[in-house]
C-alpha cells in the first residue's frame, strides 16, 4: 500500500468514525413551560420560570427549555401548548389552573409525548399534575398578621374564587384568629392573575377599610408597593417582594419549583416518567418561607416559625377541627382533619372572613 492510499484511507476512517460519533449524539431533551403571566411578575409566573433556569443549570445542554408568557387561559393556552407539542418538545409544563383542559386536549392529539399541569385534577396515561401546599404558608403568615394587627382588619386580595384561592383565604384566616378571635378578614376578588392596576385599587380599597395587613393571592407586587406606602404590613406571593416593600414585607410564601421539574426531567431522560399526582408543602420545601421582617417583634417570628415547624413535621395541620363556616356552622368537628379530597373542592368560608363568596 503506497503512501497516498494509507493517507488517503486514514482520512476516510477518520471521516467515518466522526460521523458516527456525531450521529450517535443524543439530542437535548425539549422542555416547554406555559406561563399564565410575565416572567417579570416577581410572583407567580417569575417563580416558575426561576425553576426552569434551575433546569438548564442543573443539566447543562442536555436540554433544552423554551417558555411562553403571557398566555391567556382558553383558546390561546391550546394554541400554544399544541405549538410546543408540534415543534419536538417532549415534555410540557402549563402552569396555571385554567390550561388544564387545553392541556388534557393537546395531551390525547400527542400521546407519545409527557405533560404536567399545574394545580389542576384531569390526568390521563401521558398527562400528570402537581401542586404546591401554598395554604401551608397562608397559615403562617395568618399567626404572625393576627398577632401584629392593630385594627384587627386583614385585607386579601384574590384573583379567582378557586379551591386553590379559597383554601389560602380560610387557611390565613383561620391561623390569625387563633392568636386573636377579634380579627375580620375582608377580600376583594380582581378576577385576574395579574393585573397590577386591579390589584392596587384592591390594596387601597382594604387599607381606606381599616385593613393593616395586606395579603393577596395575585401575581404582581403592586400590593405590596401600595403597603410600602400607606406603612402597613404585606405578605408577599410567590417569591420574595422585599425589594418592593422593604419596610411592609412581613414575609412572603416562595413557592420553590426548581427541585420538582429538575426531578421531572431526569424522570424523561431515565425512562421512568409517570404520570403522577403530586401535592408537597413545607415537608418537601416545595413551600417556603421568605426571611421576616427585621422590624419583627421576635415573639412573633418565634410562634410563628414554630407553626411552620410542626406543619413540617406534620404534628399540626392547619384544617384541624373544629372549623365553622361564615354562618357559624361547625363544618369540620373538633379533632377531625380535612382530607385532601375535601381542601380540592374547598368552596365556603371559615368563621372570620367577611362578605359572601363570589359563584
Amino acid at each position: 500500500m503506497n503512501v497516498t492510499r494509507r493517507i488517503c484511507l486514514a482520512v476516510a476512517l477518520g471521516l467515518a468514525v466522526a460521523g458516527a460519533a456525531s450521529a450517535g449524539a443524543a439530542e437535548p431533551l425539549k422542555v416547554g413551560f406555559v406561563y399564565v403571566g410575565p416572567v417579570g411578575d416577581h410572583g407567580y409566573s417569575f417563580q416558575h420560570d426561576q425553576g426552569r433556569i434551575a433546569v438548564d443549570r442543573h443539566f447543562g445542554n442536555r436540554v433544552k427549555t423554551t417558555f411562553v408568557e403571557n398566555v391567556p387561559e382558553g383558546a390561546d393556552a391550546e394554541r400554544v401548548i399544541r405549538q410546543l407539542a408540534s415543534s419536538g418538545h417532549a415534555l410540557i409544563f402549563a402552569t396555571s389552573f385554567g390550561f388544564m383542559n387545553p392541556t388534557a386536549k393537546v395531551a390525547k392529539q400527542f400521546p407519545r409525548l409527557k405533560f404536567e399541569h399545574a394545580t389542576g385534577y384531569q390526568r390521563g396515561p401521558n398527562l400528570g399534575t402537581y401542586m404546591a401546599r401554598f395554604y401551608e404558608g397562608r397559615y403562617v403568615a395568618g399567626i404572625a398578621s393576627g398577632r401584629l394587627t392593630k385594627s384587627n382588619v386583614l385585607g386579601y386580595i384574590g384573583a379567582f374564587p378557586i379551591p386553590e384561592v379559597v383554601r389560602g383565604i380560610d387557611s390565613f384566616t383561620l391561623a390569625a384568629r387563633s392568636v386573636n378571635p377579634k380579627v375580620q378578614v375582608r377580600v376583594v376578588w380582581v378576577n385576574s392573575w395579574y393585573d397590577p392596576g386591579k390589584e392596587r385599587e384592591a390594596a387601597e380599597a382594604l387599607i381606606a377599610q381599616g385593613a393593616d395587613v395586606i395579603a393577596q393571592h395575585t401575581d404582581s407586587a403592586a400590593p405590596m408597593q401600595v403597603a410600602e406606602k400607606h406603612g402597613v404590613w404585606a405578605i408577599g406571593q410567590a417569591s420574595d417582594m422585599s425589594r418592593f416593600g422593604p419596610r411592609a414585607q412581613l414575609t412572603s410564601i416562595v413557592d420553590n419549583w426548581g427541585p420538582y421539574y429538575i426531578s421531572r426531567v431526569q424522570a424523561v431522560l431515565d425512562g421512568t416518567w409517570k404520570p403522577d399526582d403530586t401535592w408537597d408543602g413545607f415537608d418537601k420545601d416545595m413551600v417556603q418561607m421568605a426571611p421576616f421582617n427585621p422590624a419583627t417583634p421576635p415573639e412573633v417570628k418565634a410562634e410563628a416559625l414554630k407553626a411552620e415547624a410542626a406543619i413540617k413535621a406534620k404534628t399540626l395541620h392547619p384544617f384541624t377541627g373544629p372549623i365553622r363556616d361564615r354562618d357559624g356552622k361547625v363544618r369540620v368537628p373538633a379533632g377531625k382533619v380535612m382530607s385532601d379530597a375535601e381542601l380540592l373542592k374547598l368552596d365556603w368560608y371559615v368563621e372570620g372572613v367577611s362578605g359572601s363568596l363570589p359563584n
